[in-house]
């Protein structure tokens, strides 16, 4: 298993693979019926190339932060489905000018040598959009590899997208998001230092910033979290946003975990969102808050009780 930052240089024996292509932000099962029918095409074998950064985060840098997965944690979860190997294609100033045409000779043919493409149905590509899947398939035709065009995916009777997921989560579903994924949604990140309010309160918080992240709907939640170096999830809860009662702040995830003390400075926090209680709120005192806080921990006990545990 490798991952290649470029599609320029590579070792022969990276060339040549049946290859899934596309954004694969959140591995759903649509993304994941795509690398399927590039691994049937490959008869078992199977690459995945991708963009990196995301087109969209190229030709619209000052959006709001979008990101699914991180890019570590979306090749990991992409080799963990059987891939062999991942590529991330550079997306930059000459790649965002290519044809279409351009694309798939330059990029496809004489860099990674495809076999074969599996490529969504509304996939585009080329400079302006200006390439969809038969144009590709013609591609395809005329330079030598085969295409296969995966049709809209279905899950609970909506296109599996990782746009219904960003709108679940910016809507405070993390469980309909969940569904769509397959699995809990998580935020990562490492431990930084933070008001250290929560250890006057009794609540000592791991604090991390989502940065580039999408940032989900601000307010409380009962969650799961994974530390650095551990194999199991431990239960908690945690607040996301700017905390208006102390003082705002830059939006910050702050999970207090269960039974747990220990110093989490830099290390790396995996926090998987599993339920929203309720929305951040401005108390009329530190007693209020605090006590407010117990209600939270004590309903996120019951909540993760009675929710899956699920694999990421």
């Amino acid at each position: 298993m490798a991952i290649f930052a470029d599609y320029r240089g590579l070792p022969a024996s990276a060339r040549g693979a049946s290859v899934a292509l596309g954004n694969f932000d959140g591995l759903h099962a649509g993304h994941r019926a795509v690398m399927e029918a590039a691994r049937k095409a490959g008869q078992g074998k199977l690459s995945v190339a991708t963009f990196e950064p995301p087109p969209r985060a190229y030709f619209r840098p000052n959006d709001p932060p979008f990101r699914i997965l991180r890019p570590e944690r979306r090749n990991r979860l992409i080799l963990a489905e059987g891939a062999d190997t991942v590529f991330e294609l550079p997306f930059n100033g000459e790649m965002a000018a290519m044809t279409d045409e351009a694309f798939v000779r330059q990029v496809l043919v004489e860099g990674l040598g495809v076999s074969h493409v599996s490529v969504g149905f509304d996939f585009r590509f080329g400079r302006g959009r200006m390439g969809n899947v038969a144009r590709l398939s013609s591609l395809g035709r005329a330079l030598g590899f085969g295409v296969s065009v995966v049709e809209e995916v279905l899950e609970f009777g909506a296109k599996a997208s990782s746009t219904a997921i960003r709108q679940a989560l910016m809507a405070g579903e993390p469980e309909v998001a969940a569904e769509i994924l397959g699995d809990w949604w998580i935020a990562d990140g490492i431990v930084e230092s933070g008001e250290k309010n929560g250890r006057t309160f009794g609540f000592p918080t791991a604090n991390i910033h989502l940065n580039d992240l999408i940032h989900p709907r601000h307010g409380v939640y009962a969650v799961r979290a994974r530390v650095e170096g551990e194999e199991g999830w431990r239960d908690g809860v945690a607040n996301f946003g700017r905390t208006p009662t102390t003082g705002l702040r830059d939006p910050l995830l702050e999970t207090f975990i269960f039974d747990f003390d220990q110093d989490l400075y830099g290390k790396w926090l995996e926090v998987q969102l599993v339920a929203y209680l309720r929305p951040e709120l401005k108390f009329d005192s530190v007693d209020d808050m605090i006590a407010r806080m117990h209600e939270d921990a004590a309903e996120s006990r019951i909540r993760l009780k009675a929710a899956p545990s699920l694999s990421n």
